[in-house]
């Protein structure tokens, strides 16, 4: 699965987290610098023609700001979206389920990443399934307090 990333005004704001892997990963297809909030900027808009993905799968910062605007976005453009819930933050935490609940609105899949992993394999019996369910299993506790967090509000 590619991978598409933005960094929101780099040289005010600072660099994407380390801890995402962004420079070593081969998955990477584009990862580009923006000050726009939505990050269908040029750069990234020509890698989706060329033949890039009609679904997408967004995580990110401020799900009111940049997760919106770029959702709507691809979304305009003919895209299947799949926003992941615990995959989404804001400094004012009152804005995520607001956010969320306008994409849903808008034609977007909202759901968590479990629920995206689940439905990516689609089938226990395959090669992947292990892996997956361990990865799943791993980040549990991470994921309930996250969405624990999302239910109170």
């Amino acid at each position: 699965m590619p991978i598409y990333a933005t960094t929101q005004n780099r040289a005010r704001l600072g660099p994407t987290c380390a801890e995402l892997g962004l420079e070593s990963s081969t998955h990477v297809a584009a990862h580009t610098d923006k000050t726009a909030f939505s990050m269908c900027v040029p750069e990234i808009a020509a890698a989706l023609a060329e033949g890039g993905p009609r679904e997408a799968v967004i995580v990110g910062i401020e799900a009111h700001i940049c997760v919106t605007q770029t959702t709507m976005d691809l979304l305009a453009r003919g895209h299947k979206v799949y926003v992941l819930a615990d995959g989404v933050s804001s400094c004012n935490p009152e804005e995520v389920p607001i956010a969320l609940r306008r994409l849903a609105a808008e034609g977007a899949v909202v759901t968590t990443s479990e629920g995206f992993l689940y439905e990516c394999m689609g089938d226990a019996g395959i090669e992947e399934f292990r892996a997956m369910a361990g990865l799943v299993k791993e980040s549990k506790e991470g994921t309930r307090e996250v969405l624990q967090t999302l239910c109170k509000m």
